[in-house]
């Protein structure tokens, strides 16, 4: 499975923006899909992940309500739409797939995208 993510960019605090995270390999639609990010000086942190079936979703605390992950089985893409942006949601976004549940821990992740940055202004 390849994975590259895409859609980051500078926003002003309050603003939105989609993150895209295309697949290509057929059993993509069989792994759980995560967001992480890592802001500067920081370790990766979960974001949020979709389970296979699309049925399951978790979130970490500090964005539940303002992000949402979905998935398009017919494009092999994942989405994060994040609203309400804040200074510090600033950070690298990669999506990470491989797994079959809903883990929010790093090492459950066997293939990595690239990463997108995202940067909220105040």
């Amino acid at each position: 499975v390849q994975l590259q993510a895409s859609g980051g960019g500078l926003v002003q605090a309050g603003g939105s923006l989609r993150l895209s995270c295309a697949a290509s390999g057929r059993t993509f639609s069989s792994y759980s899909v995560g967001w992480f990010r890592q802001a500067p000086g920081k370790g990766r942190e979960f974001v949020a992940v979709i389970s296979w079936s699309g049925g399951r979703t978790n979130y970490a605390d500090s964005v539940k309500g303002r992000f949402t992950i979905s998935r398009d089985y017919a494009k092999n893409t994942v989405y994060l739409q994040v609203n309400s942006l804040k200074p510090e949601d600033t950070a690298v976004y990669y999506c990470a797939s491989g797994t079959w549940g809903t883990s929010p821990e790093v090492t459950s992740y066997a293939y990595w995208g690239q990463g997108t940055q995202v940067t909220v202004s105040s």
